[in-house]
């Protein structure tokens, strides 16, 4: 089921009822900052492309390394030392024009070319990493018909949570890779208080310490893992993949319409990932992409 607090429960059912749509009310060994592939990474956030990006967006390489994953705070996320391998992953949330152009449609509610593409499935995230692979001349990750991921294939897929904490941490220990607090939460995200009440164009907030945008908030980012409650406790620790099974998927980063609280680099969320209906919020879940680092 998905995990939330009973009282974030009570939020959610509260306004669901008023708009139809879900609205929301350690030691760590640090690793140098990455490299960008395709484009380096800038000392400030990089202003709204005026032009579609191409199918193969700018690329951050992420170093392997080991951390301690969850956050201390939440009943499903207990820390644990997980070790990761080297791997590449987008340096912006994939965009409503790079996802029109390969896939010929635009599912999102709020359109702009560069605004992250949302108000879509985990399935069609999936079918996305699979066109992209193909376009670039990579075998795909993904079995269409099975949904399973091929994690051998060199082609692009969504990250593990594993991953996808791991670099939106940075080589950080805090609760936010900004801080203890969510003081600086304007400066890195875009959240209920500063978003206007929707999602914005990617890149106008200063990025992560290894240079990735949007790791905080703008919208939710689908994982590519069924979500677990307990899974923390059982999980191995090099690279883990993921429950065998499961109902949700699990979502990361927090976005538009949530408090700045479920920007914190640990916290977890989970949905289906079939359901259709907009009334169940797609336009808060977007995604990004990585593959794996080419064998030296």
């Amino acid at each position: 089921m998905n995990r939330l607090l009973p009282l974030r429960w009570l939020t959610l059912l509260a306004v669901a009822f008023i708009a139809c749509e879900r609205k929301p009310a350690a030691p760590v060994a640090s690793a140098p900052p990455p490299a960008v592939a395709k484009a380096a990474s800038p000392a400030k956030p990089e202003p709204a492309q005026s032009s579609a990006p191409a199918a193969s967006a700018a690329l951050v390489s992420i170093p392997a390394g080991r951390f301690l994953m969850g956050d201390k705070d939440e009943v499903d996320a207990p820390p644990h030392e997980v070790s990761v391998s080297a791997f590449l992953m987008d340096k912006h949330l994939v965009t409503q024009d790079q996802f029109q152009k390969l896939m010929g449609a635009n599912p999102s509610r709020w359109k702009g070319g560069q605004n992250p593409v949302e108000q879509l499935r985990w399935s069609d995230a999936v079918k996305f990493c699979n066109k992209r692979s193909e376009a670039d001349g990579l075998k795909p990750c993904y079995d269409l018909t099975t949904l399973k991921c091929d994690f051998s294939a060199d082609g692009y897929r969504l990250p593990t949570e594993a991953e996808w904490e791991y670099a939106c941490r940075a080589g950080t220990t805090t609760p936010y890779f900004f801080g203890a607090t969510p003081a600086k939460a304007g400066e890195f995200a875009w959240f209920d208080k500063n978003a206007g009440g929707k999602p914005r164009p990617v890149g106008q907030k200063q990025p992560n310490p290894w240079g990735l945008h949007d790791m905080a908030g703008n919208v939710w980012q689908w994982c590519n893992d069924f979500y677990d409650v307990e899974y923390y406790t059982k999980s191995p620790k090099q690279d883990p993949p993921g429950p065998a099974e499961g109902k949700n998927k699990v979502l990361r980063g927090g976005a538009w319409r949530f408090s700045a609280d479920n920007c914190r680099s640990g916290y977890r969320y989970n949905e289906h990932p079939g359901s259709a209906d907009v009334c169940f919020g797609y336009d808060i879940y977007g995604f990004r992409c990585v593959r794996r680092a080419a064998a030296k």
